[in-house]
């Protein structure tokens, strides 16, 4: 007798039992993102709202076994939703958090070459006409005195004053 053909194309045409793992692991992976982010955040995802309350609870939980079940009811939910939302609000999360990120070392930048290089301060001047360019030189002789003291009796407050005011012209230009 021969083998049933119709039963071996069923068997291929369903997901293998190692995808669907990977697959719920996948699901706890990007549940336990959401529940990361801050409730504002969640509200402004469309969701279930069962989805949003075991997120809720995710934070609540501190045990670690307790947590990792939780996890999996999670990614029970979220098998029912539609996912590509709620991926997107993690990504715009990480993504903002890395421009943050970039912003202030290119602010950190400019504090340091403004206060090793003359030539700095023309460039800025370039991109920031309306600094108020006596202020500005204050600051960085303060910061150039303060960064020739001995470690111990450096108080950075200068250093500090400067990167406090590069990063308000930086903002106030980029309204």
């Amino acid at each position: 007798m021969p083998p049933n053909t119709t039963d071996l194309s069923d068997a291929d045409e369903r997901p293998s039992k190692t995808l669907l793992k990977k697959q719920a692991h996948e699901l706890q992976r990007l549940g336990e993102a959401l529940a990361a982010l801050p409730d504002d955040r969640l509200a402004g995802v469309p969701m279930p709202e069962a989805l949003l309350e075991a997120l809720r609870e995710t934070r609540r939980i501190r045990s670690h076994e307790g947590r990792r079940r939780h996890l999996q009811y999670v990614g029970k939910l979220m098998r029912r939703t539609d996912t590509e939302p709620l991926r997107e609000a993690v990504a715009a999360a990480q993504l903002g958090s890395a421009q943050s990120t970039l912003e202030l070392h290119r602010l950190e930048q400019w504090r340091l070459e403004l206060v090793n290089d003359d030539e700095a301060l023309t460039r800025w001047m370039a991109e920031s006409p309306g600094t108020d360019l006596q202020h500005l030189r204050s600051l960085i002789r303060a910061a150039r005195k303060e960064a020739v003291l001995p470690p111990e009796q450096r108080h950075g407050k200068a250093w500090r004053e400067l990167f406090q005011f590069v990063k308000t012209q930086r903002s106030a230009q980029d309204d």
